[in-house]
């Protein structure tokens, strides 16, 4: 009699625990859904027929429609295999999104690294890219054991984002022989806005030369509004890639390259004073810590003062908390930082909106940073509070 009592005891105390403790347990995947609820992905993985997307690209046409790039990788977030260029259209400054739609398929390769430009005079919008086959991974393709190489691409749009032309190969243009891998961005590139070479298109890229295997930074450029293209400057120094050009208020040029060189954890940058023909002056830059990562930077015109953005993970180890930093100076100081999201992220683009606006373009999500492509809208003014 004892026994059943204490074992009676022992069940309504257990029972009790689990009435008490299971609140807690149904909460946590609720905080979860209302996380990733808050983050406002315009492409996620999993849905659309798509495992995985990477590589954000965005740019704001004429009349101010957003057009957002992705590669939409079929199989999951290998660099390699079924990729598609994909992208979607915004009319009403990133509040709501259209439908995706596919700019480049070509069965089971890989079309990626988005690198759009929108030419001010005509309105037309370019759309740089890389190619491959599907089954040439990057690996084989540096060690030149591949079936074929990586080729470069461009493709058109006259009519807004509506419609774009077949792909157009420009590789013999700008890619020397004795390059192997190339990629064109990642992210968008530039129309040079005065001075000398006011009108000029400029599309931030990096390669791998075949014998020594080092990698650099170089740009490529076109001086009539897209109809040719021809390669400009290569970073004075190597162990850079992925990189992005900004105009600075001279209208000289700052190349902001992804660094291995790890004597420092930050980005390594570059001059032109020839319209990206040429670079010098290579140098870190202790500020713009990061964790080997691609990044992005942008130009803003606002009351006669110019300001030069720059958007990474903003860590030196992981791909987490990415940053909106600001500078009033030409990149020689970034005084104003904003966190965006603490959580894990990676690659980003940034758009210039209405002059009082910008929009950011980022990879993230709540247990990893390749989830999907978020996007956020922010106001000058947010980036200026300290």
């Amino acid at each position: 009699m004892i026994y059943s009592n204490r074992l009676k005891n022992r069940c309504l105390l257990i029972l009790l625990l689990i009435f008490w403790v299971s609140p807690l347990f149904s909460q946590a995947p609720k905080e979860k859904q209302e996380s990733l609820e808050a983050l406002n992905f315009v492409f996620e993985g999993g849905n659309e027929d798509y495992k995985c997307f990477r590589i954000p690209a965005v740019v704001t046409t004429n009349n101010g429609t957003l057009l957002a790039f992705a590669e939409g990788r079929k199989n999951g977030c290998s660099d390699t295999g079924d990729i598609d260029l994909v992208m979607k259209r915004s009319t009403d400054g990133g509040k709501t999104w259209g439908k995706l739609e596919v700019i480049w398929h070509d069965e089971g390769n890989t079309c990626g690294n988005p690198s759009p430009v929108v030419d001010r005079v005509t309105g037309n919008i370019f759309l740089l890219s890389t190619w491959n086959l599907g089954t040439d991974h990057e690996s084989d393709i540096i060690d030149q054991k591949s079936e074929d190489t990586r080729r470069v691409f461009i493709l058109k749009s006259t009519n807004d984002g509506d419609s774009w032309s077949k792909p157009k190969e420009i590789t013999s243009d700008v890619k020397l022989p004795n390059w192997t891998w190339y990629a064109t961005g990642p992210g968008s590139g530039i129309q040079i806005l005065g001075g000398k070479y006011k009108g000029r298109l400029v599309i931030a890229c990096d390669h791998i030369e075949a014998v020594t295997k080092k990698y650099y930074s170089h740009v490529i450029f076109s001086d009539d509004h897209g109809s040719t293209w021809e390669l400009g400057g290569i970073s004075p120094r190597d162990q850079v890639n992925e990189c992005e050009v900004v105009e600075l208020s001279d209208h000289s040029l700052m190349l902001n390259m992804r660094n291995y060189d790890r004597k420092m954890v930050s980005r390594q940058l570059a001059y032109s004073n020839d319209g990206g023909e040429s670079w010098k002056d290579m140098r870190h830059h202790e500020a713009l810590v990061e964790p080997i990562c691609q990044a992005s930077t942008l130009r803003l015109d606002l009351e006669e003062q110019v300001y030069v953005l720059f958007a990474n993970p903003a860590d030196d180890k992981k791909r987490a908390n990415m940053t909106i930093r600001l500078s009033k100076d030409d990149g020689k100081s970034w005084p104003f930082a904003k966190q965006i999201y603490s959580g894990p992220s990676a690659y980003s683009d940034l758009t210039a909106m209405d002059g009082k606006n910008i929009g950011i373009f980022y990879e993230g999500g709540q247990e990893s940073a390749y989830e999907g492509i978020i996007w956020e809208t922010l106001s000058l003014t947010e980036l200026l509070e300290k």
